[in-house]
């Protein structure tokens, strides 16, 4: 079975259209999100938007069984104000994809948004968390720069700002999947972003003591880890000065494919080993752009991680399906 950890909704206009009035009158207007109807949310999810296809043709085109289905990261608006406004989207945008779920069943496994506001205690976005777990959400996504590349820093993951969150995750025996948002700047957009953002949480995890606190919290990191394996010798380098082992100390993560080549997904796999990556593509999505050389979209890279005959047929398992049944506590 391919189970792939890394996918987003493909929501109805009308969601867009709420985020856009949202922002338009900060809130004066009240909460009230438009109408959607079931027929809508399933059109959605079958219209061509982010690649030559549809959401369900393409996973069925790329075959892929199952995928853990989140907001659009660089929607969230994590860093707008009144921080109501970051609630209300967050909320809508999870109900969205629950209904999506109910309507699609057997083929998405919810991961909810987190309603983190910059500047805001983090602990205001733990309702909102337990209520997707009570509606069957298996994951959730984290962003660790809620200021959204403002120049205004976050503090940093081995804080004990971010403890209540990692409590609480401990306590529902959920992961949390590390994905920034959107970001302010034109020299660093959200695409860059996002890359830079998971290298400084998966450098800032390591040197913690965050692991040692909460040794059940589970972590993946989006992207396959940003930077990090691509610059895993400096970091061990450095690492082995303070007597740290900076490898060991990125096994306490694991890590999606969502990478488009055959190097970096290699790199990858050989750096934090099987049993920590879980295959993600993120499809539809940035990837799914045809590859006129293949006649593939880039986000169809399960044929890659399955030619590696340097993995075993048991490593594959790992990455395709065990892994992901182990960290979001699905059923085999």
């Amino acid at each position: 079975m391919i189970i792939d950890c890394h996918g987003h909704v493909s929501a109805p206009a009308e969601l867009w259209v709420y985020k856009a009035n949202l922002l338009s009158h900060l809130g004066a207007h009240g909460r009230r999100m438009p109408e959607v109807s079931d027929e809508q949310i399933v059109q959605a999810m079958n219209r061509r938007e982010m690649g030559p296809c549809g959401h369900v043709e393409a996973l069925d085109r790329v075959g892929t069984d199952m995928q853990m289905l989140s907001p659009r990261p660089f929607q969230m608006m994590h860093s707008a104000k009144p921080g109501k406004l970051v609630h209300w989207f967050t909320e809508e945008t999870n109900n969205i994809i629950a209904r999506t779920i109910a309507l699609i069943p057997g083929r998405f496994v919810p991961v909810a948004g987190l309603p983190q506001v910059a500047g805001e205690p983090v602990v205001h976005a733990l309702p909102e968390l337990e209520r997707c777990v009570k509606m069957g959400f298996r994951g959730v996504l984290f962003n660790p720069d809620p200021y959204e590349n403002t120049g205004t820093e976050a503090p940093p993951l081995g804080d004990r700002y971010w403890y209540p969150l990692y409590e609480k995750l401990c306590e529902l025996d959920i992961p949390m999947h590390i994905h920034a948002t959107g970001s302010h700047s034109e020299r660093s957009p959200y695409t860059l972003h996002f890359v830079n953002e998971e290298s400084i949480a998966v450098y800032g995890l390591v040197h913690s003591n965050v692991f040692n606190d909460f040794p059940s919290l589970k972590v993946i990191c989006s992207h396959g880890g940003g930077s990090i394996p691509y610059q895993i010798g400096r970091f061990q380098s450095s690492a082995g000065r303070r007597g740290v082992n900076f490898l060991d100390g990125m096994r306490n993560l694991y890590y999606d494919t969502v990478l488009y080549s055959e190097e970096a997904l290699r790199l990858l796999i050989k750096t934090v080993g099987s049993d920590r990556c879980l295959f993600g593509s993120e499809c539809p999505g940035v990837g799914s752009t045809v590859d006129k050389t293949t006649g593939r979209a880039l986000d169809d890279i399960r044929p890659t991680i399955a030619g590696f005959d340097w993995l075993s047929q048991s490593d594959k398992k790992l990455i395709f399906e065990d892994n992901a049944r182990k960290v979001f506590g699905l059923a085999c």
